[in-house]
C-alpha cells in the first residue's frame, strides 16, 4: 500500500530565508525537512504521469537524433485528419426502413430531359436519424371494463396482441445485464436514473429480473465452458474482489477472493470466462481443462509467471506453458528512469520482435508460417538479447539487487516460458487477450465496489461470460441474450446450437 503523503506548507520568502541561513550555518533539521519536502514536490509535478507503455512514450528521444540517424522511425504513424463521425455501415443495430422514389421507377423516362430513361443506382443515398430513448420503457394500457347492472358480469377489454403476461419482458431482463455486466451501471444508479424519468425501477427488482434471467439461459454457459476447454490456447489470469457475505470452509486460511479470466482460441472463435470465488486462476483453469477432451493435443497455456496461474493437473493431462512477454517488457518500463540507456536497448529488441508479430498478423499467416516467420525473424533478436542479458551479470555490468538486475533476473528465469512462440505453433507473445477480458471484472469492481454474495458473483460471471464472448465474436450482445430468454425451452435441449457465432442461423435457417 503506498504511503501517505506529508502535506508540507512552504512559501517562496521561507525557502530564501532558509537558503540565506545555509550560507551562514548549516542547516537545522526542521528547515532540512522543509527544503527537502518543496524540492520533492517540485520534482513530483516536473514528472509527467505516463498513461501508457509504449516504447515512444517511455524512452526519450536521445539529443541530436533524427529519423534515419540510427533511429527507426514510428511504424504506426497517426491516422489522417478527418471529421471523426462513422458512416451509415457502422449502425450495425440500426433499423433499416428502404424507401423507394415516390413518383419515378427504374426505367421511367427522366422528367427533367425527356429524352432518356432513369435507371436505379447501386449505391442509395443514406440518413441516419438518431433519436433518444429510456433504456427501459413503460407502457400502461388502460383496458376498459364494461359490468351488467342485472347480474353483475364483468366485461374486459382484450389486450392488443403481443402484450405478455410477464411485467418485465426478455428486452427488459438484457438492457438490465448489459447495463449492469457490460457496461459497469451498478443498480442503484439506474434505479435513480429511471426514476428521474418516471419509471419505478428499484435495485431489488432488478436483481430478481437478472437472477431469473440467469437461471434461464446458464445452459448456453455451461456449453461455453466445454468447448473452451477444446480450445488451442487458453489465457488466464485473476484479480482481487470483494465478496460481503462469503462463508468459509472449516480450515480454509485464505483471506482474498478473485475473479478469474480465461479466454479460449480455437476453431476461428474466442470463448471469455469468468469464475469469481476463492480459487485462482490456475485452479479454475484446472477445473475447465477436466472437460478437454483427452485425443486432443496439448493445450497452450498463456499465463504470467505467477505461480498460482499455473493449474495442477492429473497424470496424463499435458499442457504447454507460454509466459506473457509484456510482463517482462514491463519490468524493464518500470525502472527506465533509472536506467534509461540498457532499459532503451532492451525495449527495442522487443519491439522488433513485435513487429515481426505485427507482420505476421496483417499478413494472415497460418500458425505454422507465423512459426516459421518467428524463428527465422525473431529468433536471432532473442537470442542477442539473451546473450546481454547474460553478460550484464557475468561481466559485473548490472548489480543483480538493483531494479535493472531484478528485471533482467525475472527475463533470465522465464526465458523459456517467455520464448514458446518460438517452438509451438499458434503460441501468443503476451496475454493482452486475458487482460483486456479482465477489465470487465475490473470495472464492475470500480463502480459496484463489491459483490454482495456468491451467488450475485456467480450470476454476475455469468453475463460477463456472455457478454464478453459476443464482443469478442462481433456479435449484438443484447439481441443475443434476449434472443436466449425466448428460446429457453430450445436452447435447454441443445445448447451447442445457441452460441454467439451462431444463434442467428439457428433462429433464420438457410433457405428458410
Amino acid at each position: 500500500m503506498k504511503s501517505a503523503k506529508r502535506r508540507v506548507d512552504v512559501n517562496l520568502d521561507e525557502l530564501d530565508q532558509v537558503l540565506d541561513g545555509a550560507r551562514q550555518a548549516p542547516l537545522s533539521e526542521a528547515d532540512y525537512d522543509k527544503l527537502k519536502g518543496a524540492l520533492h514536490a517540485l520534482a513530483a509535478m516536473l514528472v509527467r504521469p505516463r498513461h501508457t507503455e509504449k516504447t515512444s512514450a517511455v524512452l526519450e528521444k536521445p539529443e541530436g537524433s533524427e529519423v534515419g540517424a540510427g533511429v527507426q522511425p514510428d511504424t504506426n504513424p497517426p491516422p489522417s485528419p478527418g471529421h471523426g463521425r462513422n458512416g451509415a455501415e457502422a449502425f450495425g443495430g440500426a433499423q433499416k426502413v428502404d424507401i423507394a422514389h415516390q413518383n419515378l421507377k427504374h426505367g421511367d423516362r427522366c422528367p427533367e430531359c425527356g429524352k432518356g430513361n432513369v435507371y436505379g443506382q447501386k449505391e442509395p443515398r443514406v440518413l441516419v436519424r438518431i433519436v433518444g430513448q429510456a433504456p427501459l420503457a413503460a407502457t400502461v394500457y388502460s383496458l376498459e371494463r364494461l359490468r351488467c347492472g342485472a347480474c353483475g358480469q364483468m366485461f374486459t377489454a382484450q389486450e392488443p396482441e403481443g402484450v405478455g403476461p410477464e411485467k418485465y419482458d426478455e428486452t427488459a431482463a438484457a438492457m438490465i445485464a448489459q447495463l449492469k455486466y457490460g457496461s459497469g451501471t451498478p443498480f442503484h444508479r439506474l434505479e435513480k436514473l429511471e426514476a428521474l424519468l418516471g419509471i419505478p425501477l428499484p435495485a431489488a427488482t432488478q436483481w430478481e429480473i437478472v437472477e431469473e434471467a440467469a437461471e434461464l439461459i446458464q445452459p448456453v454457459r455451461d456449453e461455453l465452458i466445454r468447448q473452451a476447454a477444446q480450445g488451442e490456447v487458453v489465457h488466464n489470469d485473476d484479480t482481487s474482489m470483494k465478496v460481503l457475505q462469503l462463508e468459509r470452509e472449516p480450515g480454509d486460511e485464505r483471506t482474498g477472493v478473485f475473479t478469474s479470466g480465461i479466454v479460449s482460441t480455437g476453431q476461428g472463435q474466442k470463448i471469455a470466462l469468468y469464475f469469481t470465488g476463492r480459487q485462482h486462476a490456475g485452479e479454475n483453469i484446472a477445473d475447465v481443462l477436466k472437460q478437454r477432451a483427452k485425443d486432443l493435443s496439448p493445450v497452450i497455456q498463456m499465463c504470467d509467471a505467477l505461480s498460482r496461474n499455473v493449474p495442477k493437473l492429473p497424470n496424463g493431462v499435458e499442457i504447454l506453458v507460454a509466459n506473457c512477454l509484456a510482463h517482462g517488457r514491463r519490468q524493464f518500463v518500470e525502472v527506465v528512469q533509472n536506467f534509461p540507456e540498457e532499459c532503451r536497448h532492451v525495449l527495442e529488441m522487443l519491439g522488433e520482435v513485435y513487429r515481426y508479430d505485427a507482420e505476421a498478423r496483417d499478413g494472415a499467416l497460418t500458425a505454422e508460417e507465423r512459426l516459421w516467420f518467428h524463428k527465422e525473424r525473431s529468433g536471432p533478436v532473442m537470442e542477442k538479447l539473451h546473450g546481454w542479458l547474460e553478460a550484464q551479470f557475468a561481466e559485473r555490468k548490472t548489480e543483480p539487487n538493483s531494479g535493472l538486475g531484478k528485471a533482467i533476473t525475472y527475463l533470465l528465469r522465464h526465458w523459456k516460458a517467455l520464448t514458446t512462440f518460438l517452438r509451438e505453433a499458434g503460441a501468443p507473445l503476451d496475454n493482452n487477450l486475458c487482460e483486456r477480458a479482465l477489465k470487465r471484472a475490473v470495472l464492475h469492481r470500480k463502480n459496484a465496489l463489491f459483490y454482495r454474495t456468491l451467488h450475485g458473483a456467480e450470476v454476475g460471471d455469468l453475463f460477463m461470460t456472455l457478454i464478453h464472448t459476443c464482443h469478442l465474436c462481433g456479435a449484438n450482445s443484447f439481441d443475443y441474450l434476449t434472443e436466449l430468454q425466448r428460446h429457453a425451452r430450445e436452447l435447454t435441449a441443445n445448447p451447442a446450437e445457441w452460441m454467439p457465432w451462431n444463434y442467428r442461423q439457428t433462429l433464420e435457417p438457410p433457405g428458410v
